[in-house]
């Protein structure tokens, strides 16, 4: 997504996708949940065991974004 309006705010497994999303939407941020496979790799090991995935926002959305990312994360460490 480069040179796009959108901007990656995390990466990581599919269940702490999962809680994130749900709570973006919550503050009406509508995200971009993209996977990231090592699609080079794809030809030489049959199949990805990648399940990491990328949470993409809008540009102008970025820093409420980021606020309620660090909210959900600090919550999840305690």
């Amino acid at each position: 997504m480069t040179d796009s309006n959108y901007i990656k705010i995390f990466t990581g497994e599919l269940l702490e996708v999962q809680k994130i999303v749900p709570e973006l939407e919550k503050h009406d941020i509508i995200p971009v949940v993209k996977e990231q496979t090592d699609s080079g790799l794809l030809p030489i090991f049959g199949m990805s065991n990648s399940t990491l995935k990328q949470i993409f926002v809008h540009k102008d959305e970025h820093e409420k974004a980021l606020t309620i990312l660090k909210t959900i994360t600090s919550d999840s460490q305690n």
